[in-house]
């Protein structure tokens, strides 16, 4: 006697519809690490670019102590630039310092205030 209905192939279907499902789920997975990994590195290259920016700041600090006619300069610090400007009002300095890494820059602005030689920062700011 034969049975009425064949349940050849059951296996396969339910093997088809778990596949399925796995690469999904595996699919997701993938693209999320894939994004933190993009978020991670552009943070970094951020972060990165801020240092070199603060570097370029602290450097026209110095730089101005030595000599107060100091307008600017493009510094390299290691793969990473600074490009500093300074401009000058009534004894009264404004450094720009703008650091980059890679396609990522980031701007550090410090004004300070030169008195009876003495070289005072009065704000520094990430514009």
């Amino acid at each position: 006697m034969k049975k009425p209905y064949s349940q050849k192939g059951q296996a396969l279907i339910s093997l088809v519809i778990f596949m399925v499902a796995s690469i999904i789920i595996i699919s997701g997975a993938v693209a999320v690490i894939i994004i933190n990994s993009k978020t991670t590195t552009a943070l970094y290259l951020g972060d990165v670019s801020y240092d070199a920016a603060e570097a370029g700041a602290e450097n026209a600090i110095v730089r101005l102590l030595r000599n107060p006619n100091y307008t600017g300069e493009t510094l390299q610090i290691g793969q990473d630039t600074a490009v500093i400007t300074v401009t000058e009002s009534s004894n009264n300095y404004t450094i720009t310092s703008r650091g980059s890494s890679g396609n990522f820059a980031r701007t550090v602005q410090v004004t300070t205030s030169y008195n009876n030689n003495v070289l005072t920062v009065t704000s520094w700011k990430e514009q």
